[in-house]
C-alpha cells in the first residue's frame, strides 16, 4: 500500500507517493513525475549488454561537443527550476546546480567527459536529493555556507589561473 507524503513547502496540490512494495516514488503532479522520468532517460535508461552498467541520453549527447554539453545543461536547469518552484530548498538546489555544472564541465572534455558522464550521473543524484529532502528531512536551510565556499574555491582557482598565466607570459616574453 503507497504511503502519501505532504510537507509544508509544497504546494497544496503536491503530493508524493511512496510505494513501500517497489521502493519507487511517483509524484502527483505532472510537473514532477516528468522530472524523475527524464533524469532516468538523461542518466540511466539504458544498460550496457553483459554488465550492470547503465547510461542515458548524456553521454550520448555529449559527443557532439559544446552542443550536446549546453543541451543537456539546460535540460537539468529545467528541472532543477521545476524543483525549485515545487518547494526545494534553496540549499538543495544549489546542490542541484553544482551537480550540473560539474557535469558539464567535466563532461565538455572529450572522451574523459564521456566516460564521467556514464558513471557520474547528475541528474539522477538531483533526483536523490529531492527525495532525501522531502521523505528523509536533509538538506535543509539556505545554503549560505555552501555558497561562500563555492565564492572562496571560485576565486583561488581564477587566482591560480591568472597566475599560471602570468607565469606563461614571463616565461615566454
Amino acid at each position: 500500500m503507497p504511503s502519501l507524503c505532504k510537507k509544508e513547502a509544497m504546494q497544496p496540490n503536491v503530493q508524493i507517493i511512496k510505494d513501500d512494495n517497489t521502493a519507487r516514488v511517483h509524484y502527483s503532479a505532472p510537473d514532477l513525475r516528468w522530472i524523475e522520468k527524464y533524469a532516468r532517460l538523461m542518466d540511466s535508461r539504458f544498460l550496457i549488454p553483459g554488465t550492470k552498467i547503465k547510461f542515458g541520453v548524456d553521454p550520448i549527447l555529449s559527443l557532439f561537443p559544446v552542443f550536446g554539453d549546453l543541451l543537456t545543461y539546460i535540460i537539468s536547469g529545467v528541472m532543477i527550476y521545476t524543483m525549485y518552484n515545487h518547494g526545494a530548498s534553496r540549499k538543495v538546489v544549489i546542490k542541484m546546480i553544482l551537480n550540473s555544472t560539474l557535469d558539464t564541465v567535466i563532461g565538455a572534455i572529450p572522451i574523459v567527459g564521456t566516460v564521467f558522464d556514464i558513471f557520474y550521473r547528475s541528474n539522477d543524484r538531483n533526483v536523490r536529493l529531492l527525495k532525501e529532502y522531502y521523505f528523509e528531512g536533509k538538506h535543509q536551510g539556505s545554503g549560505r555556507g555552501l555558497l561562500i565556499l563555492i565564492a572562496i574555491v571560485a576565486i583561488a582557482l581564477v587566482s591560480l589561473v591568472i597566475f599560471g598565466i602570468w607565469k606563461l607570459m614571463e616565461a615566454i616574453f
